[in-house]
């Protein structure tokens, strides 16, 4: 049965500014179904109103002075909603938790995953595995190399060229042999759209030697391969697969994708099963699968590093001062640091590896983002979860193997982990940054930037309108000054109109600077604002200190699956012409 996810409740944003802290009775007054929310500052759990040993209902539990439990009205069974353990009696169930969502209206949703741990599904015992019949290899970042007996498969190819736009290089240096490992592959499994995980650059040259190759994507709301036609890369054998189902690859081998609970719209994680060993892939979903995964697997791997947005790196203005980025930057890394290292050591895998977190901001004109966007070290998470548990770490340079066989016989097996040979590039020193900024430069003199009408056609294709924001876009150079004869425009998105002045009204308003390369091929080809704002390539600034999810939602996620027509916009500006207008 395909995985699927049920509204439970849905609370106004009323509602949720008056949930208290620790526990609230919620219900749904349309279906007289009753829920448990816990908050704790701007964390929220969720469960059934229902005891799990007979269905009753649960009170508020007077002997509990922290204010954490409550009880049932049946046979007293206590519930301790804060960790959604069982308290009374010890040690015997978990009460089963709902996902927590905000939609774009900033509402509350609890959501039911059904089935919610689809994995146990026609379980399977662990066989014995021989050495060197289970092997993974660290290419990059996000990419991993796994031969599972005699098939091989890659996990979110980015070997070459940059990721959003021109903002994101490789750390590290591929091994030399990445090509002809991609074209071995019997299938790949890319997570989502994110360009650091969906390399064009690299799919190019795969699509050269191979472009039958079997890629398998998860069924996401905005497809991952939105944009494939438009990239004019010839991929023949893409395969959208549903979420929370086995796919059998051969008798031993299979493997199942999982929905992000916070990003079901675009985000994956997989898990992939050989003779029943477990091999957990959380990539970058920051809630997979609605915080419910499976225990003890063999290998898990996730990313770590931070980072990965535009937030407070582009800011400036207000509280944004040098100072208080760093200080938020310093107290964020560490947050996620420790959130990693809790789910570690809640889900017990024999092996932990950090990853999904290389890259760098290589760039010359981006030297600030670079000395500024601090990043995780995995050493440094790895010696957290050791201190917590008994759970193995690998920090994994390019090309090292490990054995899987070998580290669950024998972690201390000098040939459990083999790293790449001595004297063996790990780092890499230098990027061929011309040919994509190439591309992005060809946008910049293009016909359409010679009319100032696009951009209404612009904005009209993106959709987004009826809120009240206003925002200044701003062209510039490498250096975020006014770029000379650019435009400097004005866009008032509750009327979708283009004032020369900003409105009387009460409004918010941000400014948004943006290079011209990256946003005129971006407007051109219809990308997402990804490009811009997790690529640095804009600098912000906005009053009142306010985030806009529904306009950056919008503009990151939901704009058109096709781009504007752009051939009869010029059509259209030639016949006027030709009337004499």
């Amino acid at each position: 049965i395909e995985q699927t996810a049920e509204l439970l409740l849905c609370l106004s944003p009323t509602e949720v500014a008056n949930l208290k802290e620790g526990i609230n009775f919620v219900r749904n007054k349309s279906t007289g179904k009753d829920y448990i929310l816990y908050k704790s500052k701007s964390h929220l759990r969720a469960c059934k109103n229902m005891c799990k040993h007979q269905g009753g209902l649960f009170i508020k539990d007077i002997e509990d002075l922290d204010g954490r439990s409550v009880k049932c009205t049946k046979h007293n069974w206590k519930l301790d909603v804060s960790s959604m353990k069982y308290i009374n009696p010890p040690g015997s169930f978990c009460q089963d938790e709902l996902v927590v969502e905000k939609s774009e209206e900033n509402e509350l949703l609890l959501l039911e995953l059904n089935p919610p741990n689809p994995w146990d599904s026609e379980p399977r015992s662990p066989e014995d595995l021989a050495f060197g019949e289970v092997q993974i290899t660290y290419l990059t970042h996000a990419c991993m190399d796994l031969k599972l007996g005699d098939k091989r498969m890659v996990f979110d190819p980015w070997l070459t060229g940059p990721a959003f736009a021109r903002g994101w290089w490789l750390l590290h240096e591929p091994p030399s042999d990445w090509l002809e490992r991609l074209c071995q592959a019997d299938l790949i499994y890319i997570s989502h759209m994110h360009s650091d995980h969906l390399s064009y650059p690299t799919l190019k040259k795969l699509a050269g030697r191979r472009p039958d190759i079997p890629i398998y994507v998860g069924k996401t709301e905005r497809p991952v391969f939105w944009n494939l036609n438009q990239s004019g890369i010839q991929l023949t054998n893409i395969n959208v697969v549903p979420f929370g189902i086995w796919q059998q690859v051969d008798k031993n081998l299979r493997f199942m994708i999982l929905m992000d609970g916070v990003h079901p719209e675009m985000d994956t994680c997989i898990i992939v099963e050989y003779k029943g060993h477990k091999i957990l892939n959380t990539v970058d979903c920051t809630r997979p699968n609605g915080g419910r995964l499976p225990v003890k697997v063999d290998l898990m791997m996730s990313d770590f590093a931070g980072g990965a947005s535009g937030f407070p790196m582009t800011f400036s203005g207000g509280k944004f001062t040098e100072e208080w980025k760093a200080q938020f930057i310093k107290t964020e890394r560490k947050k996620l640091l420790n959130y990693k290292a809790r789910l570690v050591k809640d889900l017990q895998p024999r092996i932990y590896c950090p990853f999904a977190g290389y890259f760098v901001e290589a760039h010359p004109s981006d030297k600030y983002i670079k000395e500024t966007n601090i990043k995780n070290d995995p050493d440094e998470l790895n010696n957290l979860i050791k201190k917590n548990s008994d759970v193995l770490t690998w920090t994994p340079q390019p090309g090292a193997t490990l054995d899987l066989g070998r580290m669950l016989k024998d972690p201390t097996d000098s040939k459990g982990i083999i790293e790449p040979p001595e004297g063996t590039k790990i780092y890499k020193d230098s990027w061929d940054f011309g040919p994509y900024l190439k591309i992005l430069n060809a946008a910049v003199g293009d016909e359409i930037f010679r009319h100032s009408s696009w951009i209404k056609e612009y904005f009209t294709w993106a959709g987004f309108k009826d809120y009240n924001l206003v925002v200044r876009m701003i062209e510039t150079d490498e250096d975020f000054s006014p770029f000379p004869g650019g435009y400097d425009y004005l866009v008032d998105f509750l009327d979708l109109s283009f004032p020369k002045e900003r409105p009387s009204r009460e409004h918010p308003y941000e400014e948004i600077r943006s290079r011209v390369d990256v946003i005129r091929h971006v407007v051109k080809n219809g990308l997402l604002w990804d490009d811009l704002y997790i690529g640095f390539q804009t600098r912000l600034q906005r009053d009142p200190d306010i985030y806009h999810h529904l306009f950056w939602n919008h503009f990151q996620i939901k704009l058109p699956l096709t781009p504007p027509d752009w051939t009869s916009f010029l059509m259209y500006l030639i016949s006027l012409n030709s009337q004499g207008y």
